[in-house]
């Protein structure tokens, strides 16, 4: 089986990342990983341009920041069409050495599953929403039991996720409509695909959002003006994704009464791909409007 394809968008945190790739790199499963740098100003993309792992198939810098969800379809159109799609965050260190090698176990065994993820994990709580336990032939994961919006949190965390191939034919693409994220695929998964979304407890993660410089893996190489000005504080002095969610939130409100009523499909097009908007349902105006924030917020 060809190995899955990884698909990883950085935005500054530059300490996060040197690390966090480290890690993956460490695993003992195969992959193919796609790096996007979302137009960060504190090294990152010289960083990712010295990285000579022969797994890493594309690096690509948009040169701005047009929100994560641009950079992750922007790689899942560089996915063959046999691959499981894995989006990971930056900020995650994945513990788990055979983490793909336990997504797939699952997949496996349970043909009915199209998306598997984990709980966020240090410094969050471990949380799951309303889950059952599914249990064949000794692999088990936990089921999302219905992903509906009205409850906060009930959804498979955006953090870690892996793809099944089918189920991306019946999704197409991450919205770019309403760019809600985690929230809206694990929506569409469970509500109106085929497949069933749930949780893999067996992978270990931690979420650290910073790093003392002292422990950073890139001190010696950093250029910048410590201790006045960090990755970690440049990173949060553009981290809006709190406030876009507050402004456009009616975005996903609207989306979710479309699916609903049947007047929106599963399917997602991508202003990245001219076939998908040609022949699905967009509204490139909200598209538009949404990387239109990116861009000019998070300079």
């Amino acid at each position: 089986m060809i190995p899955p394809a990884i698909s990883y968008v950085t935005f500054n945190r530059l300490g996060l990342t040197v690390r966090n790739l480290a890690a993956i790199f460490e695993s003992t499963d195969d992959f193919e990983m796609h790096i996007v740098d979302n137009g960060s100003i504190d090294g990152t993309w010289e960083y990712i341009q010295s990285l000579k792992d022969k797994r890493i198939k594309s690096k690509t810098n948009v040169g701005v920041n047009a929100g994560q969800v641009y950079g992750i379809n922007l790689n899942l159109m560089r996915r063959k069409p046999e691959q499981y799609f894995i989006t990971i965050d930056n900020d995650v260190y994945i513990e788990t050495k055979d983490w793909i090698s336990k997504f797939m176990r699952v997949f496996n065994e349970f043909p009915e599953v199209g998306l598997l993820g984990v709980a966020k994990g240090e410094p969050y709580p471990v949380f799951y929403p309303p889950v059952i336990l599914k249990l064949r032939n000794g692999v088990s994961y936990l089921e999302l039991m219905h992903s509906v919006p009205e409850l906060e949190g009930d959804f498979v965390p955006g953090c870690c996720q892996c793809l099944r191939p089918d189920l991306i034919e019946q999704l197409g693409y991450w919205s770019e409509e309403n760019y809600a994220g985690e929230a809206e695929i694990s929506l569409r998964v469970n509500n109106y695909s085929s497949y069933q979304a749930g949780f893999v407890p067996e992978i270990s993660i931690k979420m650290p959002q910073s790093l003392d410089c002292s422990q950073c893996q890139n001190n010696s190489r950093c250029t910048l003006n410590k201790p006045s000005e960090t990755c970690f504080s440049i990173y949060k002095k553009r981290y809006l994704n709190d406030v876009f969610k507050n402004k456009f939130k009616w975005k996903f409100e609207e989306t979710i009464n479309d699916m609903r009523s049947g007047k929106r499909p599963v399917y997602c097009a991508s202003s990245l791909d001219a076939a998908s908007v040609e022949e699905h349902a967009f509204i490139l105006e909200w598209a538009l409007d949404n990387f239109k924030f990116y861009i000019d917020n998070t300079k």
